[in-house]
């Protein structure tokens, strides 16, 4: 039976002893390779340095050249009751955002906290960062204490200082240690030097530790990181595969993918070299097959019908704490990453700032600085499906990208309604609701050789779009393809009829327009939709009814007269060279074969 494992980050002020910390962890646990203890003495001795347990975890050359962990180092060590996987996170206030990294992934925590320094700004920095990201199991560990003459008072000042301000962010320690990394006193085995002293050591606070694994017991969460399609001999089978986060998986079990709501059940859990059987659970890295095939795409998060489900928009409030060099402003595109998820985001609202250090309310402001933890709005540019850190903390949490830099990071407090949440909900509650032909859509496609596909044509000159529309779904039918025109006053005066002339009718008519469209590419035939210069909300609306992917926005037309961000922009005048430039296009996109 596997081990249970357990994911922790050691966090605290630069030179507190964190790295001598987890080196005597290593070394007092026996989780050392062999030879690797012997190998740090004699490298100390040809170079004249007093041996220290940290360079056990001196894996670049930076770090021994400026005595600092300028990275965060992950490691393994294991007791008699589990495996540990360690994020060892710098304590130098440059690089806290290394920390976020590690302390992302981490289900518990232990804090270094020097007994001579004392706390620190960046002790009580680290505090709120791991209560922001939602780490609960922490231990503090009152280092160097034979710095201290191994006081009890030394070590009860530090407990109650730094215990009042973890209370004020929400965060109750298992326990206070009082430890010498150096002497590896209460690391794995019991002080003689702190008789005082009758807690547990650091190993069986640990051991205490809830593991990953219970995580089980939480409704089923998996992060889609990639779909692996097979095409020779005729298989068709798509391997969804994933990290589980939380929740149990069983083959049958009927599963719904969010944001987009598709639907299927598993098939097969694939695994090599021996398959793994008909169950997985929390922690497991599985691959299953759908007995339905469906398209769904990295990033959204696969659930089981009838658990409750998570949220799905493109708007939520949430904490955060920011990193960047740069402060963080409205108006501005950033990347915002969730388990597998990864789309552009932008500061909305900035609800309160506090001082990480100090906890003080700061004045009013629109932009959050660094080191400044935010109550905030984000929207995002597309949907993507998370919880709330209080519902699951695992798919509840986030980081925040500027550049390719990791810029701040935090928890998702609450969804929020955007323009499409009413629409969102009908296309989810469609989609797990669609009654499936036998035929998939794939199948048609390959017969039909071509990509169901929608190109929606808009501009400012009816009669020139028109023509242009009727042509190319000529053009493509003299090709053999299956194609259809679909004007949107056939629309409006057809399917539309019983809510012409209501008030506020426009997105209703957008919405069913989508409905029809989505039907269409299900059958696997290529619709030409054209309607009067549509702007971006429209096309975000159409695109949250049917899949992105298949889906282009093409402006007739010598200037664009909306806010449209077309694929594609064609000034032609006559309708035969719009129709090669978007047959061009569609080639390109793979909609249709190579010439």
């Amino acid at each position: 039976m596997p081990r249970e494992r357990l994911k922790i980050v050691v966090a605290g002020h630069v030179d507190h002893g964190k790295s001598t910390v987890v080196g005597r962890l290593l070394a007092d646990t026996g989780s050392l390779p062999k030879g690797k203890l012997e190998q740090i003495r004699a490298y100390c001795e040809r170079n004249s340095k007093p041996f220290e347990y940290a360079f056990l975890l001196d894996a670049l050359k930076d770090e021994q050249s400026q005595g600092i962990t300028i990275d965060f180092a992950r490691i393994f060590f294991k007791t008699a009751a589990r495996d540990y996987l360690i994020f060892d996170a710098p304590g130098h206030i440059e690089f806290l955002k290394n920390m976020v990294s590690g302390a992302s992934h981490a289900s518990a925590a232990l804090l270094v906290v020097d007994a001579k320094e004392g706390v620190r700004e960046n002790t009580r920095r680290h505090g709120y960062m791991l209560s922001m990201l939602g780490v609960a199991q922490i231990v503090v560990l009152v280092n160097k204490m034979d710095l201290v003459g191994w006081g009890e008072e030394a070590f009860r000042r530090i407990a109650d200082e730094y215990a009042a301000f973890l209370r004020e962010v929400g965060i109750t320690p298992a326990a206070f240690i009082p430890v010498s990394g150096l002497g590896g006193e209460n690391i794995a085995r019991r002080s003689d030097s702190m008789a005082w002293y009758h807690g547990s050591t650091v190993v069986e606070a640990l051991d205490r530790f809830q593991a990953d694994r219970p995580a089980a017991n939480l409704p089923f969460r998996m992060p889609v990181q990639e779909v692996y399609k097979f095409t020779k001999m005729g298989d068709h089978r798509r391997i969804v595969a994933g990290t589980i986060d939380s929740g149990t998986v069983r083959v049958g079990d009927d599963l719904v993918f969010y944001p987009s709501g598709k639907t299927t059940h598993v098939a097969t859990f694939e695994g090599f070299p021996v398959s793994p059987g008909d169950t997985a659970s929390a922690g497991s890295a599985v691959g299953f097959t759908l007995a339905e095939q469906v398209y769904v795409r990295r990033g959204e998060i696969a659930c089981k019908r009838g658990e409750s489900a998570p949220s799905s928009g493109t708007r939520f409030r949430a904490s955060v704490f920011w990193l960047g060099k740069e402060p963080l402003r409205k108006g501005k595109d950033y990347a915002v990453k969730l388990g597998m998820a990864r789309t552009k985001v932008r500061l909305e609202e900035v609800h309160r700032i506090l001082d990480a250090s100090t906890l003080k309310v700061l004045a009013e402001k629109s932009d959050v600085d660094r080191h400044e933890v935010a109550d905030c709005t984000f929207m995002l540019s597309a949907a993507m499906a998370f919880d709330t850190a209080e519902q699951n903390v695992l798919t509840g949490r986030f980081v925040i990208v500027d550049g390719y830099e990791i810029s701040g990071g935090g928890l998702v407090r609450e969804a929020l309604e955007d323009p499409h949440s009413k629409v969102r909900e009908k296309v989810i509650r469609r989609n797990i609701k669609w009654q499936k032909g036998l035929i998939p859509r794939e199948l048609r496609e390959v017969r039909y050789g071509q990509k169901a596909f929608l190109v929606f044509i808009t501009g400012a000159n009816d009669e020139f779009r028109k023509r242009a529309a009727r042509a190319l779904e000529q053009e493509l039918y003299r090709e053999g393809r299956i194609v259809y025109f679909l004007g949107f006053g056939s629309v409006l005066y057809g399917v539309d009829a019983d809510i012409r002339g209501s008030v506020g009718t426009h997105a209703e008519d957008i919405r069913r327009l989508a409905e029809v469209a989505n039907i269409i590419l299900d059958s696997g035939m290529i619709l030409v939709v054209t309607a009067h210069e549509f702007g971006e909300q429209d096309w975000d609306l159409i695109r949250t009814a049917v899949e992105p992917e298949r889906t282009a926005a093409v402006w007739l037309g010598g200037s664009l007269t909306t806010d449209l961000r077309p694929d594609l922009r064609i000034s032609a005048t006559e309708p035969t060279e719009a129709v090669d430039e978007m047959a061009s296009f569609l080639q390109d996109r793979g909609v249709l074969p190579p010439d």
